[in-house]
């Protein structure tokens, strides 16, 4: 019996066996004329919330030039094989240790990043194979590669690869990638310039010369370098020429087949995160997407017409604009620059993704935590000169390495002041004492569920996080500002709806999980504060471009030596934040965020809430402060700092039976009594 076992399991094998070998036969490999025309795939398209406006189309006016692999530098094809496929020359087509690397990469991290493919392998794939995910895919593609190595040379193999691989868009082939990215011939290239093209086929829209990951790319660039030396391609000398070598890119041409550039490749981003490069390229793909392109087109026009004013008499070049629906996260308009095509600015780097010290905006995540802690909006602060660092002299109104004592915008001190008029005013002083009251890392803490993302480094941040001593991006500054729209509730940004393959199958859909992060009588607290132009009227007067109505709240910052000025404003159903800086960083005039980008943040704001349902923010409930200390309500009672009375942590709590336990306390006693006596109003009982 065992022995029939095993002649019916032969028989089975042999009869599978002969299949495998008649179905390798039968593939074969195109003629080489075929092989140079190179297969078109189905194009991927980004489209408005509309599904109607066409904002990218991938492979519209593809550009794809033949050149003769003896008119190719070799510095070219070395940078190619050193990244790519370094025993290219050596092996027949497929390369064991590289396929059993990738696998054990792809199974270690649980990325599946590894290709493990040789350059013949990436000829078969990427000109004669369907793009298809089936299991047989992969053998035919090994297959294929080991016949293409028996027809064709290496020389010939390596001219087809280097003139069909995508280098990013609609440009294919190390011709036109020379001419599209450094103006010149693919023969002409030098080491440098073909190690910079070398990096960008494993993920060209990542690693664009004319995207946000600049850096990123030169760090590839180098790798290639190391490569190359490594591989003797290239001498130590001819590698640390090539290191130091300042490669200038093109002018990326617009050519009008893209709508809303920053947005566009910010989408980009975010899904090739999710699919790939390869397959967001070229699977036919619709990508429905978050803008409204109503909004973009008003957007970029304001960018450009207050760049060039900004420019003029505030020496700010930039700008940066972010819309957002708060009830959604949804990504309504995204501006980085006030010309994506201009070169002079960086135009084409996205200023809304950049981080950048966001001044008095952070205040607003402050007093929320003071808000969260019982506190209320009219406890009382004093703006009076402080010196904040313990291991300097309380009377020495100074700032430097060691020692902290911040001014206000205006250079004036107000005495007591309650929180609302504080915030409602942007006053420095205050919020400085806020920040110690709530606590620092409570303050990164709160700002994080609300959705600020870089602020990392828990231990590096001091008082000076109030006043924008971290660096965040606009985008998330949005964001969470639409926290405070939302009463609380957080909802993601997002910039894509939906998605459908080539069949019209939703393949991925944008599910919305909204989840409140702050308590809705903070919101309600912060909007009541940002929306109320009395208390803002002593800091901008009553008619400031700030004010628009009571549904409507906004705060703008200046960040340290004017280099950045912000705006981050609201309705209950729209979020809109603008940036005006320069992006290398240099400062602009010396003026205050409410001159400098209030006019822009203004008039998109009149363009754009007029066409929403008008809605209201939720007043805050009135409580009753008549058992809360004096401090508490609104009212002075004696010349003293608020840690004479209150425990930072329990506010509410009982007084402190010795308050100079606080650190802090002796040095903002003394502020105040200071201010007392050089000042000859008598104290006001209460506001």
């Amino acid at each position: 019996m065992k022995s029939n076992h095993f002649l019916a399991l032969g028989a089975a094998l042999l009869f599978v066996s002969g299949l495998f070998i008649l179905w390798t036969a039968s593939l074969r490999i195109p003629a080489l004329e075929s092989l140079n025309e190179r297969r078109i795939d189905q194009s991927t398209k980004i489209y408005d919330r509309t599904g109607e406006i066409l904002l990218y189309d991938f492979s519209r006016d593809v550009r794809r030039e033949v050149v003769a692999f003896e008119n190719i530098s070799p510095n070219a094809k070395h940078a190619t094989i050193a990244i790519e496929d370094k025993d290219f020359y050596s092996h027949n087509g497929f390369d064991l240790s590289s396929f059993l690397r990738a696998v054990w990469v792809n199974l270690t991290t649980l990325s599946f990043s590894q290709g493990g493919s040789t350059i013949t392998q990436q000829v078969v794939k990427n000109s004669i194979l369907t793009k298809d995910k089936t299991p047989t895919r992969k053998l035919k593609e090994l297959i294929l590669a080991l016949k293409l190595e028996k027809v064709l040379t290496k020389d010939e193999i390596l001219s087809l690869y280097l003139n069909e691989i995508p280098y990013g868009g609609t440009v294919y082939g190390i011709e036109e990638a020379a001419e599209n990215f450094l103006g010149k011939s693919a023969s002409d290239l030098t080491a440098a310039e073909s190690a910079y093209l070398a990096a960008l086929p494993k993920a060209p829209s990542y690693y664009s010369p004319y995207g946000s990951h600049q850096d990123e790319l030169k760090e590839r660039k180098n790798l290639i370098l190391k490569e190359m030396l490594s591989q003797n391609f290239i001498t130590e000398e001819e590698y640390g020429k090539a290191l130091v070598e300042q490669v200038v890119f093109k002018e990326r041409e617009n050519t009008g087949n893209i709508k809303a550039p920053h947005f566009v490749f910010f989408v980009i981003d975010e899904l090739t995160k999710i699919y790939g490069e390869d397959v967001l390229q070229s699977s036919g793909w619709k990508v429905v997407t978050t803008l409204d392109y109503s909004i973009q087109r008003d957007a970029e026009a304001l960018a450009k017409k207050y760049g060039e004013i900004n420019q003029v008499q505030f020496n700010g070049n930039n700008n940066a604009i972010v819309a957002i629906d708060p009830k959604t996260g949804e990504i309504l308009s995204m501006v980085g620059s006030r010309d994506y095509f201009d070169p002079e600015i960086d135009g084409n780097f996205n200023a809304a993704l950049g981080h950048r010290q966001p001044g008095s905006t952070f205040k607003p995540f402050v007093y929320s935590v003071l808000f969260n802690k019982g506190y209320t909006d009219q406890t009382i602060l004093f703006d009076v000169p402080t010196q904040f660092s313990p291991s300097c002299a309380k009377d020495l109104f100074t700032t430097d390495d060691i020692c902290y004592s911040p001014v206000n915008y205006d250079d004036k001190f107000r005495g007591p002041i309650i929180i609302r008029n504080a915030l409602a005013q942007s006053i420095n002083i205050p919020a400085v004492k806020a920040v110690y009251l709530a606590g620092v890392r409570d303050s990164i803490e709160l700002a994080e569920s609300l959705g600020i993302k870089s602020l990392t480094e828990l231990d590096r941040y001091g008082l000076s996080l109030v006043l924008g001593g971290g660096a965040v991006s606009l985008l998330d500054m949005a964001s969470a500002y639409g926290v405070f729209a939302n009463d609380g509730i957080r909802n993601e940004y997002m910039s894509v709806l939906w998605v459908e393959d080539a069949e019209g199958n939703i393949i991925d859909k944008h599910a919305p999980f909204p989840r409140r992060v702050l308590p809705e009588e903070t919101a309600r607290a912060i909007s009541s504060i940002l929306s109320d132009n009395t208390a803002r009227t002593p800091g901008y007067g009553p008619n400031s471009p700030l004010y628009i109505g009571d549904n409507v709240a906004v705060k703008t910052g200046t960040s340290n030596d004017y280099r950045d000025a912000w705006i981050l404003g609201y309705a209950p159903n729209l979020v809109i934040g603008a940036w005006v800086g320069n992006n290398d960083n240099s400062p602009m005039e010396k003026k205050v965020a409410g001159l400098i980008v209030s006019p822009l943040w203004r008039e998109l704001m009149d363009k754009v809430l007029p066409n929403l349902p008008r809605e209201e923010f939720i007043s805050p409930t009135t409580e009753d402060l008549s058992s809360l200390k004096p401090v508490l309500r609104g009212q002075v009672s004696g010349a003293h700092s608020i840690l004479y009375w209150v425990d930072k942590d329990n506010p509410r709590g009982p007084v402190p039976s010795n308050p100079a336990d606080d650190s802090q306390f002796i040095n903002w006693e003394y502020g105040v009594q200071h201010w007392v006596s050089t000042n000859s109003a008598p104290l006001p009982t209460g506001f």
